[in-house]
């Protein structure tokens, strides 16, 4: 057996792995029960199930209709009970906690803050009571024994007219735990050039910001992103394989923005599970991160909603290694572009590619040797 097979992780390797997330939303990661209890303590009673284990199954089987609008149908309910600053910090420190312990040592986690105001909160203390949760989520998993940092990207809606403002947010908070900016919401007809003076004013700021873009709708959507707004990441941009094609003889030719993408390695917040669900892909065969990974492409590998998909990022990585026989070199690959393509400073990414990501899989890798070592000696290890 050689070192290259036995580098192919099992689920608990894969769970012990330093992850790094940059595509996540804070309503589409709630606990069932969490749900279940917030809307029994503000008395909304419009959840289709009060069993947390039977709500979970019922978000994930209303989200995997194949359709982005259905999809996000499913946040009514979320959203529903993330109104007050109690339930807010609640919410942050809950997925801080489960991100850290799925292994995830950084993660960038993006919320609408024009979503949360029906119980009166302003913007800034709905910002302020996520920011609070995050803090002291990372403080949960550090009494865990888990290390991660998270920092918050505001999301403006695309179908709204809000983005100006949603910026200008961002950018306040912008040394107090948001790294940055985002916009989401159903792509077709409502394209990213309506939000022009958000994107401007972000530019004009030094601000980063990432646009949900080539999910569900195609090249368009990818193009306007990048080259009218000036995107610094494309949220999902699956569709970028409508650019490339791929001959009978298996030769592969990029088109001009395929290569422009490539070439200027603008990152892909990929998301594999929720991009089959949405119909972006048909399966975890042939979704495009397959191709993406083996042209060099800035490919990330991202959750989008753990609820709704019913995932994490162990349980993505575990469902890409099945499928391409990816090894902790691969995952150790995607992980690092995720750091590279993070929104905190340089030095920060640098120290924590080096200081944490590389080691932790370094560990990992050398696992087989011992095991193999075991092996041979036909002798149990000794303890104490």
């Amino acid at each position: 057996m050689t070192s290259q097979t036995l580098n192919v992780p099992g689920p608990d390797q894969i769970r012990r792995a330093p992850k790094v997330l940059l595509h996540d939303h804070l309503d589409g990661g709630l606990r069932p029960g969490t749900i279940v209890e917030l809307a029994r303590e503000q008395g909304y009673d419009a959840l289709p199930e009060t069993e947390p284990d039977k709500l979970g199954i019922w978000f994930r089987e209303a989200a995997d209709s194949g359709s982005l609008e259905r999809y996000l149908e499913t946040f009514a309910h979320t959203c529903a009970v993330m109104q007050t600053r109690d339930a807010l910090v609640r919410v942050a420190a809950e997925c801080a906690e489960d991100l850290a312990e799925d292994g995830v040592v950084y993660a960038e986690v993006r919320y609408a803050p024009e979503q949360h105001l029906t119980e009166g909160l302003t913007l800034e203390e709905v910002v302020e009571a996520v920011n609070e949760g995050f803090r002291e989520g990372e403080r949960r998993a550090r009494a865990n024994g888990h290390r991660i940092r998270v920092g918050a990207l505001l999301t403006a809606m695309r179908h709204a007219a809000r983005a100006l403002e949603i910026a200008e947010l961002a950018n306040r908070y912008r040394d107090l735990g948001v790294v940055g900016f985002d916009i989401a919401g159903a792509e077709a007809g409502y394209p990213p050039t309506r939000h022009l003076d958000a994107f401007e004013y972000l530019k004009r700021e030094n601000n980063h910001f990432t646009i949900h873009a080539g999910e569900a709708f195609g090249l368009p959507s990818i193009w306007q992103a990048l080259q009218w707004c000036g995107a610094d990441r494309l949220g999902h941009g699956v569709r970028i394989i409508d650019d490339i094609e791929i001959a009978d003889d298996g030769s592969v030719t990029l088109g001009r923005l395929a290569s422009y993408v490539r070439d200027k390695r603008i990152p892909l917040e990929l998301c594999p599970t929720s991009n089959l669900q949405t119909g972006a892909a048909a399966s975890y065969a042939e979704h495009p991160i397959g191709l993406l990974r083996k042209l060099h492409f800035r490919a990330t590998v991202n959750t989008d909603n753990r609820l709704m998909s019913g995932t994490s990022m162990s349980q993505e990585f575990e469902r890409l290694t099945e499928t391409f026989g990816y090894t902790l070199d691969d995952m150790q690959w995607f992980t690092v572009n995720a750091m590279k393509s993070a929104f905190i400073p340089f030095d920060e990414r640098l120290a924590m590619i080096n200081e944490v990501v590389k080691p932790g899989y370094a560990e990992l890798k050398s696992e087989w040797l011992f095991r193999q070592t075991v092996a041979t000696s036909g002798s149990s290890p000794v303890v104490g």
